[in-house]
């Protein structure tokens, strides 16, 4: 029987998954990747760490498969989106990636929306002038890395780095184009109008593909380096919260995924776009269907600065109890009552992206009192994430989106206290899923139907089963409520004391002209 390789370039590690399309899998092999946040609001990676991590995983995965790269029928990479992955001309990266939740780029995002105006920029990329768009952060570059700038021959993605290094193709994935600002939504095409506020040449943006089309075939010497057969195909690639909603059965209207990664990621499948500033807009894997999604700058990423800041001397306690440091830290936070005896933290570490969209956010612990201990402080920060995310679901009611189903994945769903708190606040039963390696297996998916071995889409769910179905406490209804309402009056944007309320657009992929102030 064939088999499929998936891989994702995560922002925490790097992953893979070797499957067939009658259900077999491996398990996943992964290594670890380093985030750097060498100045406030900064966030780096080294795409050659990935490249190396790839060249790990890869024949670790063929020799538990019984060691014939031959069975390998096509390649699959997701990763986080949209970091920004630059080389020059001879194809040399030319510094560490810009990753998706860096918030450097405040000054850029605001000039820009002096530049065009912002309701007829969302009409026309279905997303908002915001610190995710890959125009801001070329602008950074310009600004304070000119001579970087100057030498820009290619700018992509993580996984569109991991395939050129598969295939010597240059291309970019269709929602990594999206995400970055450079498709016009109502065509589906790259815009070289929008391509050109970015300051860059239009040659320096590949070309646009789709997910699982294929892309080109692994080179001799990606093979060598891998374990790979030389001539195995490799599709264009996925974003990796999009791969996860898909192999997580998000396909229909109603259902939210909430993937609990490095970053938080809230999903939901339609199939009519209306655009809002405060979300992303991301095509769904399978054709005709869209998928608007909010995602954090942060979420396990901040829960592992906390642990390695503020939980030294846990780790021997952890050690004594057999638990690992998050999980005895989760026992604190079981005994500590809702709401953490007054504490609420904003987990706004590197600014925050959706719904809010302000790099210039900054994270805030409030109520903190010498009574408190570090239970108190770890229960605060899932509440904090947990208040994050039922903002978002705020957010996709009042556009629109039904919110019916809630399924929750990835490494952090592990957390039974945290996904209790996050159903109480809430006030909504989860749906773990049991057998979800994560993205790895929705692109993995993709390129069995990009190699033909498949034509069914939804095929993908006979890999993963439903789990426990935590249901909420309504004893901890009115307390969480009045936790959010805290939660929400204490970001005061631009320090004027009040939270700005976005109106969602009325546009339904309507055709517009975009307007340039002068």
């Amino acid at each position: 029987m064939p088999l499929v390789l998936g891989l994702d370039i995560g922002t925490t590690s790097t992953a893979g998954i070797l499957i067939d399309p009658s259900g077999r899998e491996t398990p996943v092999v992964s290594r670890p990747t380093t985030l750097r946040s060498p100045h406030s609001g900064w966030a780096e990676e080294d795409p050659a760490e990935w490249w190396a991590n790839v060249c790990e995983i890869t024949p670790e995965l063929i020799a538990s498969s019984g060691g014939d790269s031959s069975q390998i029928a096509a390649v699959g990479v997701t990763g986080m989106l949209p970091a920004v992955v630059l080389l020059d001309q001879h194809g040399r990266v030319l510094r560490p990636s810009i990753q998706q939740s860096d918030g450097r780029c405040g000054r850029e995002v605001k000039e820009l929306r002096g530049e065009w105006d912002e309701a007829e920029f969302l009409s026309r990329t279905g997303n908002g002038i915001n610190q995710q768009l890959v125009t801001a952060k070329l602008r950074w570059i310009a600004r304070h890395e000119p001579d970087v700038f100057r030498r820009i021959a290619t700018v992509f993605g993580s996984y569109d780095f991991i395939n050129w290094k598969l295939t010597a193709e240059r291309a970019i994935e269709r929602n990594w184009a999206l995400e970055a600002g450079f498709v016009d939504v109502r065509n589906d095409a790259l815009d070289d109008e929008l391509i050109a506020l970015a300051g860059i040449s239009r040659e320096a943006i590949p070309a646009k593909m789709m997910s699982h089309h294929i892309l080109g075939e692994v080179t001799a010497e990606a093979a060598a380096q891998t374990g790979l057969t030389e001539g195995t195909p490799v599709i264009g690639g996925a974003a990796d919260m999009i791969a996860s909603a898909f192999a997580g059965g998000i396909n229909r209207a109603g259902d939210v995924l909430l993937k609990f990664g490095g970053a938080i990621d809230i999903l939901t499948a339609t199939d009519f776009v209306r655009p809002d500033p405060r979300l992303f807009l991301d095509y769904h894997l399978a054709p005709g269907l869209y998928m608007p999604n909010g995602c954090m700058a942060t979420g396990g990423s901040g829960l592992n600065w906390f642990v390695a800041t503020f939980a030294g001397g846990e780790k021997a306690a952890a050690a004594r109890e057999g638990l690992s440091v998050h999980g005895f830290l989760d026992h604190l936070a079981q005994k500590c009552a809702a709401s953490a005896e007054g504490i609420t933290i904003l987990p706004y570490f590197l600014g925050e992206k959706t719904p809010i969209q302000d790099p210039d956010a900054r994270a805030l612990i409030h109520g903190l009192t010498l009574s408190h201990h570090v239970g108190h402080l770890w229960r605060a920060m899932l509440e904090a994430y947990a208040y994050a995310i039922r903002h978002h679901i705020d957010v996709f009611k009042e556009i629109g989106h039904r919110t019916d189903r809630f399924v929750v994945s990835d490494g952090g769903a592990r957390s039974r206290a945290w996904m209790q708190i996050v159903s109480d606040v809430l006030q909504q039963p989860l749906q773990c899923l049991v057998g979800h390696p994560g993205s790895c297996l929705g692109v993995a998916w993709t390129a069995a139907i990009g190699a033909g071995l498949t034509k069914d889409w939804s095929g993908v769910s006979a890999f993963v089963d439903r789990g426990d179905l935590i249901e909420p406490d309504a004893r901890n209804a009115g307390i969480y409520d009045d936790g959010y309402r805290t939660y929400r009056e204490l970001y005061r944007p631009g320090g004027n004391g009040r939270v700005r309320k976005r109106r969602p657009s009325n546009v339904l992929l309507r055709a517009s002209t975009v307007v340039k102030r002068s």
